[in-house]
């Protein structure tokens, strides 16, 4: 059997990345099912708390994933990706088991503190997945592969979304922590022996398959830390039509994610041993969808039916435009349609795989909600079809700094 379709070293670390990024997803979204429980009144222990602090938990824990966003990427290079990202696991692990009784004892904002802590390390998640992906896949099992590994993200939050109902309804919201908490640190115990920060410093990986790896790829030499261009990337247009298209994007995956659990059982009715359930079909279709996308996308660079460029924004476009036009539809369903509703939210999450935060429980005020997310979905993908770009920018070079008279373009 030939190393391309031998299981080795390389499946095993990419399903330590796959399972690193359920997890973490598992927790980001944790909270946008058990608020929900949080707040009912006829459970005991529960809390009373109006919209406005609601918004204040459900949000805290991107309060803290945007710090580290930019300076992870210089603690991977110093550090090495193997321990960043076991430290996100870790702190998100250990927070998750202390959330419930901060909770009780801190009320609102002993939560907020902790899912802030739980951003905050989770800001190094991609910066040290992306550097391990770069290392162990080769070039050309990338799609595949590449595919497994983030497709974690979508499977994370589906299956999350899917038992947290069933947990809630059996054992209480607090049980939802203590599980995410526990399967971290099985994650990290594992990892610690069989993970790794590349081919050349495992002591498993066999000297035919590592030889097969780096032969594949370029390889280039230990990260070290290198003068960022800030002033060319200041200066350059599609890197600001790829931040907003970005932007625009997050905006409504997140708010989608946060929210839809409350507008589920306020505005639909939809009790939360049901709501998990039905919020769940969204993102497994999301994750369903991202393995024919990533396909023909290889299949159209693959025979050249198109540019990086046309391909990139075509696919952008089917995960904005898409989203942006079953939003405006989504707003115009009769009231009570359940079906129909998780239907349309199918459409809007999956087609995502090209690729609200409201407050109120009135559903024309959602509305506005889901009519500001299209709108945002909309300009911002416009802006990157108009001034994005596939092409390598010259600042991206290493040695660019070293080169003044390399032609500065966009």
């Amino acid at each position: 059997m030939c190393l391309k379709t031998k299981l080795g070293t390389r499946h095993v670390q990419v399903l330590f990345l796959f399972l690193a990024l359920a997890i973490c997803f598992s927790m980001r979204v944790n909270m946008s099912m058990a608020i929900v429980a949080m707040i009912e009144g006829d459970i005991d222990g529960s809390f009373d708390w109006d919209m406005q602090i609601q918004s204040y938990v459900l949000t805290s824990f991107l309060w803290g994933y945007i710090v580290l966003q930019i300076p992870s990427g210089a603690l991977e290079a110093k550090y090495g990706a193997k321990l960043l990202l076991i430290l996100c696991i870790v702190v998100n692990s250990a927070v998750s088991l202390t959330i419930p009784a901060m909770a009780y004892k801190a009320r609102w904002t002993g939560l907020c503190f902790c899912r802030v802590i739980q951003g905050l390390a989770q800001g190094c998640l991609f910066p040290s997945t992306h550097s391990l992906v770069s290392r162990w896949i080769p070039i050309h099992e990338m799609g595949l592969l590449g595919s497994v590994v983030y497709g974690g993200t979508f499977l994370g939050t589906s299956i999350q979304l899917l038992v947290s109902g069933f947990i809630i309804q059996h054992w209480g919201w607090p049980t939802i922590f203590y599980v995410n908490g526990t399967c971290g640190t099985i994650w990290f115990v594992f990892y610690m022996y069989f993970g790794s920060d590349s081919p050349q410093k495992s002591n498993l990986i066999s000297t035919e398959e590592k030889h097969y790896i780096l032969s594949s790829m370029q390889v280039f030499e230990e990260s070290k830390l290198k003068n960022t261009p800030w002033k060319q990337i200041m200066l350059s247009c599609p890197f600001y039509a790829l931040l907003t298209s970005h932007c625009g994007h997050n905006w409504g995956f997140w708010t989608l994610i946060t929210e839809l659990p409350t507008y589920m059982n306020d505005v639909l009715g939809v009790h939360i041993s049901q709501n998990g359930l039905l919020l769940a079909i969204p993102y497994m279709t999301l994750y369903v969808l991202s393995f024919p996308f990533g396909f023909l996308t290889d299949l159209a660079m693959k025979h050249n039916w198109c540019s990086i460029t046309t391909c990139r924004k075509t696919c952008n476009s089917i995960g904005e435009f898409g989203p942006a036009i079953m939003l405006i539809v989504l707003c115009q369903l009769p009231p009570g349609q359940v079906t129909l509703t998780v239907a349309m939210l199918s459409g809007v999450v999956g087609l995502s795989a090209g690729h609200l935060t409201g407050i109120w429980t009135d559903p024309k005020q959602w509305h506005t909600v889901f009519y500001i997310s299209s709108a945002i979905y909309f300009v911002t993908n416009l802006v990157y079809i108009i001034f994005g770009s596939s092409e390598v920018q010259p600042w991206n070079d290493p040695d660019y700094m070293a080169t003044p008279t390399t032609p500065q373009s966009n």
